[in-house]
């Protein structure tokens, strides 16, 4: 029986609750031995012009070794990365690594305090003296498209990237065009392990780094580039990290800076921010302004969509001029629309910047279709569980091409839809929601649906690298380019080599993260970890099982025909007492190399899970109040290798996505003064804000990997938040409330309520 589709424990935990992880913060490595520390100066304004920065007092201060600023530096900025659809950006907005003539965002660094100890340089930070001409800031991202302040003169603009165009027949022929404007708010990561890094050069002029991160061999590259390295002169290693979200996908200027100034001082160096710190200075995510014109005709059909976007890339454009191309691409959602059109501009704002965050531009084509749909059904006067049953694209229908020019895999939509309603007993909910306002209850009810469609592994053709190897004492090495950041890849993994060799899952060990023992690899960001990764490891071992049994063929003189693998050992067929164990076998391998097999598994397209959520509520219509009673979902990502880590996905997803619904805000005031900096202030979900989640268990496998599965770790993100959204504006949709903005605290529901 295999082991795959079992609930197996995962073999992380034990360590981790016990002995605890061993984060960057903790690294005790002898390289680092002495190791000073680094604090960052950060500029408490949003846009201001430096005109003096003395560091004089700073540098007296006991246990200083040093204090550099922008002009000690000979490191170019970092060039702003690629905007809509791989278009190339202004380089004006290349991002220093120290600022030297204006500060753009609170949160800036302007200079870097390298102290013996930590405590020592909070205390010669605040010495450090910026003499500051303030500027006008632009927080808003429609200020920005005026131009009226300017983040960056050389450049002319605001604007970074602008992408599509109008067609003004788009909606010819429907009886019904509906228009909202939807702000898809900011949004903090808040991994609960900060930014950190560690650093130490060698005797043999080589640079090691150890990072919290997701993708240990981009740092290596980006080190190398941003430091005019050569190539092999960096190592990077990621011990535990706890937690990125997306956040951690590239490396900061701050942790290259590292690199810059341990060289310089001569010491080995650590940096690790403090919460606050972190709020204002690592990437934020979302930050869309959307507006959404749906059309289509009275029986409920969606002929035409329209989405205009502009993204906030905040003050240095990074990812997120890109990732709105996956929201135009996705922007049709499941739905079947025969004429889509995504207009964006992406523009820079004096806040910190955007970049990826769980779901990287696919949650906002959600929360915007999924919004517009509902704003649909209420104009044609259907339920929207029947609106989205009648578009959703049909299962005979797939592989499905899109009007954005997408081909959608497989997906049985219509079905999940029906699943997740005959489970919630939806009938019998909406008698309930009528009865309370039929008696005008101070508790309505409110149901939300979300169909949603996602991408996942867009960087398909990167692929993923993964070897097997079988050591001479039976156990089993895996060395994968995936890097787990509390996925689980320790347990699927070895669960993959398991399945194939019969090796016991506690004598498999996964490696990653470490340049030098795994020179290639893609990391771990758009769901892509089992479906790339997986499928490297699942068919490196495969290859190490058919070398088993060529091998042991030859040593037991059979034919490989009469050999088969038996409780982890090579038997003969119908002789059970004749055979060879692994461990034999990979000791006569030694002298031929070894049994272990390479393979880098690239796959032809991306896959599109789906699913469906039904969130329900009570409202409070006195006080605003929003009560998340009941979550139930499908999502469907293909054959599930091991349902207690899906299930682990599925519900931090539906956490996170049901806390940009209801909570979570990122926000700035009107100067550019971040007024969530920390968790006193920034709302983050508890367990005490949310239901027991009902998951329903559908597999719709994919044709583009040998595991047929596809990526589950974004998909609770991008379901949710439309979902509770809905359900928010449902409760007070017979009081006339047609939208609240996300997050619909109590203020905000409070307000709408007496609004309408």
């Amino acid at each position: 029986m295999s082991i795959l589709g079992t609930r197996v424990e995962r073999r992380e935990d034990p360590r981790l609750l016990t002995s605890g992880g061993v984060y960057v913060d903790d690294l005790r490595e002898p390289a680092l031995e002495g190791a000073a520390h680094v604090t960052f100066v950060r500029s408490p304004m949003a846009h201001a012009r430096i005109e003096a920065i003395d560091v004089a007092d700073a540098a007296a201060m006991p246990g200083v070794l040093g204090v550099f600023t922008g002009a000690d530096l000979d490191v170019d900025p970092v060039a702003p990365g690629p905007g809509l659809g791989g278009q190339p950006l202004p380089s004006a907005m290349a991002r220093p690594h120290l600022a030297r003539d204006v500060v753009r965002y609170v949160g800036e660094p302007v200079a870097a305090v390298v102290t013996e100890t930590r405590a020592q340089g909070v205390d010669a930070a605040e010495l450090v003296s910026v003499d500051y001409e303030p500027l006008d800031a632009v927080v808003d991202v429609d200020d920005a498209l005026r131009d009226e302040v300017l983040l960056f003169p050389e450049a002319g603009t605001n604007t970074a990237a602008r992408s599509g165009e109008r067609d003004e027949s788009l909606f010819d022929g429907c009886e019904v065009v509906v228009t909202r404007r939807i702000e898809n708010q900011r949004l903090a990561a808040a991994p609960l392990e900060t930014r950190a890094a560690a650093c130490a050069w060698g005797d043999d002029g080589r640079l090691t780094m150890w990072l919290s991160n997701q993708n240990a061999q981009a740092c290596r590259d980006a080190v190398q580039a941003q430091l005019g390295l050569d190539e092999g002169q960096v190592r990077v290693i990621t011990p535990d990290v706890g937690g990125g979200f997306g956040a951690k996908i590239g490396i900061d200027p701050d942790a290259v800076l590292l690199g810059w100034l341990s060289r310089r001082a001569g010491r080995p160096l650590r940096w690790s921010e403090s919460r606050s710190e972190n709020m204002v200075a690592m990437t934020h995510g979302r930050g869309q302004r959307q507006i959404v014109t749906i059309g289509g005709d009275r029986e409920g059909r969606i002929l035409a969509y329209r989405l205009d976007l502009v993204q906030d890339l905040g003050a240095y454009p990074l990812m997120s001029a890109f990732l709105p191309t996956f929201t135009g691409l996705m922007a049709g959602g499941p739905y079947d629309i025969a004429k889509v059109e995504t207009t964006a501009r992406c523009v820079v704002t004096n806040t910190m910047s955007t970049a990826a965050y769980r779901g990287a531009g696919r949650p906002e084509a959600t929360a915007a279709i999924e919004r517009a749909v509902d704003l649909f059904a209420a104009e044609v006067g259907l339920d929207p569980a029947e609106v989205r049953r009648r578009n959703a694209v049909r299962a005979e229908q797939f592989p499905y091409r899109t009007a954005t020019g997408l081909v959608y895999d497989s997906g049985e939509y219509v079905r999940a839809i029906d699943a997740v309603l005959d489970a919630a007993d939806y009938r019998a909910l909406r008698e309930e929601q009528a009865r309370r306002r039929a008696e005008g209850a101070i508790r309505q009810l409110g149901l939300g649906i979300s169909l949603y469609v996602e991408i996942t592994a867009p960087n398909n053709t990167e692929g993923e690298h993964g070897r097997v190897e079988v050591l001479p004492d039976g156990s089993a090495l895996v060395l994968t380019g995936s890097s787990a950041h509390g996925q689980g890849h320790a347990t699927s993994f070895a669960m993959l080599v398991a399945d194939q060799l019969g090796i016991d899952i506690d004598r498999v060990q996964v490696v990653h993260g470490d340049t030098d023992r795994v020179p290639a690899g893609a990391g771990t960001m758009g769901s892509r970890s089992l479906q790339l990764g997986g499928s490297a490891v699942q068919r490196a071992a495969v290859d190490v099982r058919d070398k088993g049994r060529a091998l042991a063929a030859e040593l037991i003189e059979i034919d490989e025909r009469d050999v088969e693998l038996v409780d982890g050992d090579w038997r003969v067929r119908g002789a059970a007492s004749v055979g060879i164990s692994w461990a034999e076998l990979a000791e006569r391998a030694s002298d031929r190399g070894g049994l272990a097999a390479d393979v880098h598994f690239v796959s032809d397209s991306p896959t599109f899970p789906f699913g469906v959520h039904l969130a329900v509520v009570e409202v409070d219509t006195e006080t605003g109040a929003v009560e998340h009673v009941r979550h139930v979902t499908v999502d469907d990502a293909g054959p599930v290798l091991n349902p207690v880590l899906a299930e682990g996905q599925r519900h931090g997803g539906i956490a996170q996505g049901a806390a940009q619904a209801l909570l979570e805000h990122m926000s700035y005031d009107a100067d550019g003064n971040p007024q969530t900096a920390n968790f006193a202030d920034y709302a983050i979900i508890t367990a005490s804000e949310l239901p027991r989640f009902e998951l329903l268990r559908m597999e719709t496998p994919t044709t583009l990997n040998p595991l047929g599965v596809k990526g589950i770790g974004e998909a609770g993100t991008i379901g949710a938040t439309p979902a509770v959204h809905n359900a928010v504006v449902d409760a007070l949709s017979h009081l006339g409330v047609s939208h609240i903005d996300m997050p619909t605290t109590p203020e905000r529901v409070w307000a709408a309520i007496n609004e309408a």
